[in-house]
């Protein structure tokens, strides 16, 4: 199943790859380069990130609302994540959108 919430992208996975990090600090999926605003889980506790190779996966513990300060929150049930950014595509470069 998918979600999309601004420029970020989640994905339901089976698992979290062998070799993932734990990244520590707060579960935020994405900052916005313009504003500060972040996709981030509203409730931290209920949450993990883990990265392989730049990609983020969320280990959600139980569900929670995933909030911005621009768009609409979403619900997430238990479970695990992949998420990313949308990119944009120009003849010069492909860039990764930030709110």
């Amino acid at each position: 199943m998918l979600w999309r919430q601004g420029d970020v992208l989640i994905e339901t996975v089976e698992e979290i790859p062998e070799g993932a990090e734990r990244r520590p600090g707060p579960p935020v999926l994405a900052y916005g380069e313009a504003t500060g605003h972040s996709h981030r889980v509203e409730l931290p506790e209920k949450a993990e990130i883990w990265e392989q190779y730049g990609q983020l996966y969320l280990k959600i513990l139980e569900a929670v609302r995933i909030v911005h300060d621009e768009h609409g929150p979403i619900t997430l049930p238990a479970g695990i994540y992949r998420v990313w950014q949308q990119r944009e595509y120009t003849p010069q470069d492909i860039r990764t959108i930030r709110d």
